[in-house]
């Protein structure tokens, strides 16, 4: 199945290449609220097609998080304009679903007569003409990492630092499970490419607000631990959000502090946002427990070890279910 898969990727880079090949100008998206993967995979792919001389934009609903603004490249990444672009071919990154680029991306990009899907969730239903996914990938820059080396594309200096911090954030800074030999090989390369490894460790995980400080001290005192010592789970209230002046990354990468708890098998953050709806974000470090499957009964996807949920409010309501829901899938 696996020598399978890898041709079917093959076919896919080979058919991707002659797309480039082909056509001039392309419009490159990801999704709302981007992380490390989204903002990385984006720069990195948008410079390497630049490199070639293609007219590219990068466009963001949300722009480019505080966070990552340190990323080399990251400034051409845009908000989307009023009109429609003038490109040829749409490509959207890290985004499990159409609808969650966001209603300004697709009207930016309605103009391109060919979509592109690349992405690594399994829960993504291949809405593009052409769908790269890989849900063995640990991160959407690894993709493209191969995806660029197959087709022997530019790997300018902003590709590089870009594609680190994009599988570097995805799988924990190498840490988690879906972290492959491959991964390793993928950081190997760019630091004999000239990555300066320390320098944007330290900008990626070394340079927070004090506001995240903050926001820790008030998630940790809505901490609750399941009877049975396996489902951890803390909330953000809007209030709060409006108290400490939060930005939407400010609370990146905190999940891990809780997962982290020995016995704990499932993190959950409840978080109330804008507009009367509950982000919820779950993280599992026992394969036994999929939580994409729990997030799919609510409309929800993502990867077995990392999924997340858009729902209904009240909190209250939200975390009610959702906490069943994993009792259940816990046994």
């Amino acid at each position: 199945m696996k020598g399978n898969e890898n041709n079917r990727l093959a076919e896919q880079f080979v058919e991707f290449g002659s797309l480039v090949a082909g056509h001039s100008s392309f419009v490159i998206m990801s999704h709302v609220r981007p992380d490390g993967d989204a903002i990385g995979s984006q720069v990195a792919l948008g410079f390497s097609l630049m490199a070639m001389g293609k007219t590219v934009y990068l466009v963001n609903v949300d722009g480019v998080p505080e966070s990552l603004a340190f990323l080399f490249g990251s400034e051409k990444v845009m908000t989307p304009p009023a009109e429609p672009l003038e490109v040829e071919v749409a490509i959207a990154l890290d985004t499990a679903t159409q609808p969650r680029l966001g209603d300004g991306a697709l009207h930016a990009a309605s103009k391109a007569k060919f979509w592109v899907n690349i992405d690594h969730h399994i829960s993504n239903p291949a809405y593009g003409d052409l769908n790269i996914i890989d849900a063995t990938s640990p991160a959407t820059g690894q993709i493209i990492y191969h995806l660029i080396r197959t087709l022997d594309m530019p790997l300018p200096a902003e590709t590089r630092d870009a594609i680190y911090v994009a599988v570097s954030t995805d799988t924990g800074s190498f840490q988690y499970g879906s972290t492959t030999a491959a991964t390793y090989e993928l950081g190997a390369d760019l630091i004999r490419r000239g990555l300066d490894v320390g320098k944007i460790n330290a900008d990626t995980y070394d340079n927070h607000p004090y506001r995240r400080v903050e926001l820790l001290r008030e998630l940790l005192n809505t901490l609750e631990i399941s009877a049975d010592g396996k489902i951890a789970n803390w909330e953000l209230r809007d209030a709060v959000r409006l108290k400490l002046d939060l930005q939407p990354d400010d609370s990146e990468g905190l999940i891990d502090m809780i997962r982290s708890v020995k016995g704990v098998k499932v993190a959950v953050f409840f978080e109330e946002l804008e507009g009367g709806k509950i982000r919820v974000s779950m993280r599992s470090k026992d394969k036994s427990v999929n939580v994409c499957e729990v997030a799919m009964k609510f409309g929800g996807g993502g990867h077995s070890l990392a999924a997340g949920i858009r729902m209904a409010a009240p909190l209250e309501d939200a975390k009610a279910k959702v906490l069943a829901a994993l009792g259940e899938a816990l046994g």
